[in-house]
């Protein structure tokens, strides 16, 4: 076993300019990362100096066999901490042959909504809190509750230490500097109310790639679990019951309401929110009416209201921008397994080309 882990962690700089580019993307599912790898000649920056790839969208639900190659557009590029050295993992995004975006693509609605003059003035800010569950293999069963059984009732996980509380911090610890290595703006991570739960937080980054960081962020959280035998769970509610559910709370602001006067402009946009709450609801994630119940910390699905420092509201403002008028407000509706390509630019389109 030696000597596999010496041939996986080879540095290959020592005997060849030529580097290995992971293109990603998002499967059939929506939830599903797919991944395939290519050989390059040598460094790349930019994702524009990329080639185009293919695969077979009959055998991801992207297409039917009769006609099954997509075409992989590589639009952002990070550092690969499996691989190390110049290897890259490489964001991509799916279209037809002809060049039209795939019904799966929704990364290039996206981007149509964040290139507009309107949003790019307003230098949108995101950070993206995901929370997540992991699952002993064999049994779907969450890592460190007894099998079959349930642990004592929430109170002692939330921020936990110590081996009756806190489960799988070697595998968090490992993803929070994996991310970090590869250029992911992860701004923090911290234990779940749910034992066994956990979560991290990227941002604040910039329009679209705070998703492309969220998504590449799962993707390496994805890889490492594979690696403990561990699976990674992104359902909104895997235990039912008196249990916390998973969400991906997304905190928003522009340039306008981080200046003076922002209060105003954010009780604005958050009436707007208000307005929509139907088609945002409906965009936020599959399974999300099991978790956003009035309780365990969440306003019911039915129901929009927005408060300070309420942790049972729709949208929470934070004492701070209320005290110093201005700042950002948490979208709390967001499920843990919600598409941040959608949510992010949703909320921008919304709150910033949307006339009532």
């Amino acid at each position: 076993m030696s000597l596999l882990a010496d041939l996986v962690n080879l540095d290959l700089s020592d005997n060849t300019e030529k580097i290995i580019a992971e293109y990603i993307w998002v499967g059939g599912s929506g939830m599903d990362m797919r991944s395939k790898a290519r050989t390059l000649s040598g460094p790349v920056t930019d994702p524009s100096k990329l080639p185009k790839w293919n695969y077979d969208g009959s055998s991801t639900g992207q297409a039917p066999g009769q006609d099954s190659e997509v075409i992989l557009y590589p639009q952002a590029i990070f550092k690969d901490p499996f691989r190390r050295g110049n290897n890259i993992l490489v964001m991509c995004d799916a279209y037809t042959p002809a060049g039209e975006p795939i019904p799966t693509n929704k990364r290039h609605a996206a981007a149509e909504i964040f290139s507009n003059p309107d949003v790019v003035a307003e230098v949108p800010w995101y950070g993206i809190e995901q929370e997540y569950t992991l699952l002993q293999k064999d049994v779907n069963w969450p890592l460190g509750w007894p099998i079959g059984g349930y642990p004592g009732p929430q109170g002692p996980y939330y921020c936990s230490i110590g081996a009756d509380k806190s489960f799988g911090r070697d595998i968090v610890d490992a993803h929070y500097k994996a991310c970090l290595y590869a250029g992911i703006n992860i701004s923090g991570i911290n234990g779940e109310v749910m034992p066994g739960q956990w979560e991290f937080q990227v941002g604040p980054s910039v329009g679209i790639s705070a998703a492309d960081e969220v998504w590449i962020a799962r993707y390496i959280l994805e890889r490492i679990t594979e690696i403990a035998g561990v699976v990674v769970s992104f359902d909104p509610k895997p235990i039912p019951g008196d249990w916390n559910g998973a969400g991906a709370h997304t905190n928003y602001s522009t340039k306008t309401m981080r200046e003076e006067g922002g209060y105003e402009v954010i009780k604005k946009a958050i009436e707007k929110l208000g307005l929509k709450h139907k088609e945002h609801i409906a965009a936020y994630g599959e399974g999300n009416e099991r978790r956003l119940t009035g309780h365990h910390e969440t306003a019911d699905i039915n129901t929009f209201l927005w408060g300070v420092a309420n942790r049972g509201a729709s949208i929470r403002v934070g004492r701070d921008t209320e005290k110093e008028g201005k700042g950002y407000f948490e979208d709390r509706r967001p499920s843990s397994n919600m598409d941040p390509y959608i949510v992010t630019s949703m909320i921008a389109e919304t709150t910033l080309l949307w006339n009532p």
